[in-house]
């Protein structure tokens, strides 16, 4: 039965869960509960930094507390990644509830928060969009924040779902104090499938001039293979921070980070059926030969010269697809079946993803009598080139600069806290973009046997012409906003916020390199000026008893660009409604708690969130949904050995555009064709057409796809106080569909990862096996649109160890 955003249940899930892990006699804590002050001062011996006692400026940035906060969030210190060997962001779902990320093509670029791909921020800062251009390196970090909703209006547009909020080493504390004296580290780690990756970090005081300042410089190097087959990881990561206080009142912080990655995305399998989730049972076959010049590559022209699409070429209902549908050249030859490998996936020696990123930044940060004026530059931008040879290339060619001021004050009477801020910004993006994907086939391969002329297409990328889009152009951000926290003596806070964007858009069209051109057509240029404002009202009451509830609502204005940074022309001047900018709603209450001497933490948020423009819909970046869903967190230190953590995630995701429409454009798998008797008669081509939604049909509710309704997670790590300490840390996830249609089911998995570390005063090893259990499980890839034909299978059991030395 389908739950409501009030629904009992979810609930009553999400307590008792809390109940079970939380001790009765934290509701009975002395009501003598430590002031503001005093919570900052406050560090639990053996915590790992997994406690929100700290300030945590991601949020509202008015320096409050993850506990103080109206919102749903979470921290992850250094300590606790170190501690688990936390090693890319999908990892992070085990410490923050409603952050259960579907693949995109095998790559952990951005958190998925609440059902919808999230934005990742740098000290505060939007990076520029990836969805899947390159995977986050998280090793650089002192800490991450996960905000669950919508940015601060501070931050200016940003997408519903939520964000990650990168925190680099730096050698200023957060009590203001630099290192007294220089400190470093140095590690190696070594996996399985040949993971090899080599750290060095050094940071400490310097003078110059006279002025004190601090510096902090972090390198990584990764030379790693892959359990799948043709993949492999090479990067390198280059990240520097640096602060100085020039006079008593003025502080400068600077830095960057430099990223080179090297590897390639994993569609996964092909051919999809339930009974290769099942059991593994695969369909072989050589597809028919297209490329009639012999060059080994099937060009654009020599897709374009056949039928490999049925004879309609388009099919609604999928039902109405039967085996005479089926043109000759789609059918496989020398059919056979065989039990698939999960290492075996749509992988070929030559794709490649590649990608170059350069963050930079530069505050100053003034104090005058009562006011903290803050400028904030950052610059951002990659080169990226992404080439599959089953028929899909892209790249970008794309920067940011954003300059933020913010000026900060506050008013203390008897009773009242009054912190304001006001902020104008603005945010100037460039972008050249290309992608490549008419004809793209994933069945054509045969998984067992080794790409070639029989699947493998030539790329828009290498030849210079027939992409489907070439796009470039910018797009200017002017932002005016202002923010209040308001906090009385006697438990009451509100936090109040107002934004106002305008954004000038241009984007041209090179329609002389798109499929189909003649090469000689001018190009198309289209410019566009969109604004909206962007709203947050908070309030929360702290009781005595150590309890806080909160409602929040709040409208957030996004920019709707894609997997570059870029906006078409189609996205502009359209009298339809459907644009490049839309707005999203949010409401959301909860109540927070901290108990036993500040030891125990916990959060439990209830939510619905909604996009409010049908029309403006990316699938790849930011659906049209509407998410609605419980979340709950518990962080206890028992003692000062042992440290545990829960949480609980119920979710449901609709994508509104496909339920207004009564359908979804889709890649139609096996288990759609429901009155196809051969499936090897259509394996060499591709069956696309819509999947309808609506009473009767395999997803009545236009339920998104690929995300499991309930989530459960459990950590725990005891520290043995001889320089042992063990950890473990559970996911439990339901089942849940491969593609929007519903017709394959990935099955519930329980993902137990485990390690033991050891450290001295100058050394640590740290050995950790990941899927203890060798649990086989799978995540959906690209669910909206391609997951009724492709599925990755998730890494079996294996290992890492990580040996450090401090000095």
């Amino acid at each position: 039965m389908k739950h409501t955003l009030f629904a009992v249940s979810p609930l009553a899930r999400a307590i008792a869960f809390g109940l079970v892990l939380s001790p009765v006699t934290a509701l009975a804590q002395d009501a003598n509960e430590p002031s503001d002050e005093e919570y900052e001062k406050i560090e639990v011996t053996g915590s790992l930094g997994s406690l929100p006692g700290q300030d945590v400026e991601a949020v509202f940035g008015f320096g409050k507390s993850i506990l103080e906060t109206p919102r749903s969030a979470s921290t992850i210190s250094d300590e606790q990644m170190a501690r688990f060997n936390v090693s890319d962001i999908d990892e992070l779902v085990a410490f923050a509830p409603g952050t259960f990320t579907q693949s995109f093509f095998g790559v952990a670029g951005s958190l998925d928060v609440r059902g919808t791909p999230g934005e990742t921020y740098f000290r505060g800062v939007k990076r520029l969009d990836n969805p899947g251009n390159y995977p986050t390196p998280i090793g650089a970090s002192s800490r991450i924040d996960i905000v669950r909703g919508p940015a601060s209006p501070i931050y200016g547009p940003a997408k519903i779902g939520g964000y990650l909020n990168f925190n680099p080493k730096s050698a200023r504390a957060s009590s203001g104090q630099y290192l007294s004296e220089p400190k470093g580290a140095m590690s190696y780690t070594h996996g399985s499938w040949d993971k090899s990756i080599v750290t060095a970090e050094v940071g400490g005081p310097a003078t110059i001039a006279g002025k004190e300042m601090g510096y902090y410089i972090y390198g990584e190097v990764e030379n790693s293979g892959s359990f799948y087959e043709n993949s492999a990881t090479d990067q390198s990561i280059l990240q520097a921070s640096f602060n100085m206080d020039i006079t008593d009142d003025l502080r400068i912080e600077f830095g960057g980070m430099y990223h080179k990655y090297d590897g390639n995305q994993v569609a996964g399998w092909n051919r999809l059926t339930q009974e290769l989730v099942d059991n593994g049972t695969y369909i072989t076959g050589t597809a028919q030969p297209l490329d009639t010049d012999g060059d080994g590559s099937i060009s654009h022209d020599e897709y374009g010269a056949v039928n490999i699409a049925g004879e309609s070429f388009f099919y609604v209902p999928a039902s109405s697809f039967t085996d005479s549908e089926a043109t000759p050249l789609m059918a496989l030859e020398n059919v056979g079946s065989t039990t698939l490998d999960p290492s075996q996936t749509l992988v070929a020696p030559d794709d490649r993803l590649e990608n170059e990123t350069s963050t930079l930044y530069f505050d100053v940060i003034y104090y005058a009598d009562s006011w903290e004026v803050k400028n904030q530059l950052f610059y951002d931008a990659y080169d990226n080139i992404n080439e599959n040879a089953y028929g899909f290339s892209q790249f970008h060619d794309s920067w940011v600069i954003e300059d933020k001021l913010v000026f900060s004050t506050e008013i203390e009477t008897n009773s009242l806290l009054a912190q304001f801020q006001v902020s104008p910004s603005l945010r100037y993006t460039d972008f050249l973009h290309g992608d490549d994907f008419t004809y793209e086939y994933f069945n054509r391969r045969d998984l067992t046997m080794p790409s070639s002329a029989l699947d493998r297409r030539e790329l828009s990328t290498r030849i210079g012409k027939n992409f489907d889009n070439y796009d470039e152009g910018n797009y200017l951000d002017l932002g005016i906003a202002a923010m209040t926290d308001l906090t009385w003596d006697f438990g009451l806070n509100l936090v109040l916020g107002v934004r106002y964007d305008t954004i000038d858009i241009e984007s041209t069209s090179h329609v002389n390199l798109l499929l189909g051109s003649d090469g000689t057509e001018a190009p198309v240029t289209e410019k566009e000026t969109v604004d909206g404002v962007s709203w947050n009202a908070s309030i929360s009451y702290k009781t005595p008893w150590g309890l806080i509830p909160y409602i929040t609502a709040a409208e957030q204005a996004t920019l709707v660009a894609g997997q570059g940074a870029e906006i078409t022309i189609d996205q502009l001047n359209n009298d339809d409604g459907s644009g490049a900018f839309d707005t999203s709603d949010l409401f959301e209450y909860g109540i927070k708690g901290s108990f036993l001497d500040d030891s125990l933490y916990f959060a439990l948020s209830v939510y619905e969130q909604e996009r409010t423009d049908y029309n403006s819909q990316a699938i790849v970046t930011n659906a049209t949904t509407k998410n609605e869903g419980v979340e709950f967190e518990l962080r206890w230190v028992v003692n000062d050995n042992l440290v545990v953590s829960a949480g609980y995630t119920n979710l449901e995701v609709i994508n509104l555009t496909a339920l207004e429409e009564g359908n979804q454009f889709g890649f139609l798998g096996l288990e759609d064709l429901v009155n196809l008797e051969d499936p090897s008669l259509v394996l060499g081509g591709n069956v696309i057409g819509l999947n309808l939604v609506g009473e009767g049909t395999s997803n009545p509710d236009a339920q998104k796809a690929g995300i499991p309704e309930n989530i459960y997670t459990l950590t725990a790590t005891y520290d043995f106080q001889n320089g042992f300490a063990g950890s473990v840390s559970v996911i439990d996830a339901d089942s849940t569909k491969s593609g929007f249609s519903g017709s394959v089911e990935l099955p519930a998995y329980t993902l137990v990862n485990a390690g033991l570390s050891y450290q001295t005063e100058n050394w640590d090893v740290n050995f950790t096996v990941k899927n203890l259990t060798d649990e086989r499980y799978f995540r959906a890839n690209f669910p909206d649109l391609f997951g009724s034909q492709i599925v990755l299978p998730e890494l079996p059991r294996h290992f890492n160890v990580k040996f450090g030395y401090k000095f």
